[in-house]
């Protein structure tokens, strides 16, 4: 099992808008390319104007199958476009990570 936990940086006071702007346009393709997210937050401590994602993968062959399909999809290059225009994502960091033996995942 693969995770991707993937933190976005928001310019600030504009979390909000980048959230209606996933929401209609990112949310449902990766819904329908990656399945139910372990996932989704925003921060409301330490590191403000943050959202952090986790997508849970078999593994990384898993991942880049479904990564490259969803890149074929003329609506996920809509929503990258929308967000290369609306400079709301200022930083982004992402970690692949394998759950500890003790305490696995449950999907």
């Amino acid at each position: 099992m693969l995770v991707d936990a993937r933190t976005y940086t928001i310019k600030p006071g504009c979390t909000p808008a980048q959230l209606k702007v996933y929401e209609e346009l990112g949310f449902p393709l990766q819904l329908k390319y990656m399945g139910q997210p372990l996932a989704y937050l925003q921060a409301e401590s330490g590191e403000l104007n943050t959202l952090l994602h986790m997508w849970v993968y078999d593994s990384a062959a898993d991942r880049e199958q479904k990564r490259a399909a969803m890149m074929k999809d003329p609506a996920w290059h809509k929503y990258l476009t929308a967000n290369r225009e609306n400079g709301y994502i200022v930083g982004q960091r992402n970690s692949l990570m394998t759950p500890v033996s003790f305490a696995p995942i449950k999907r």
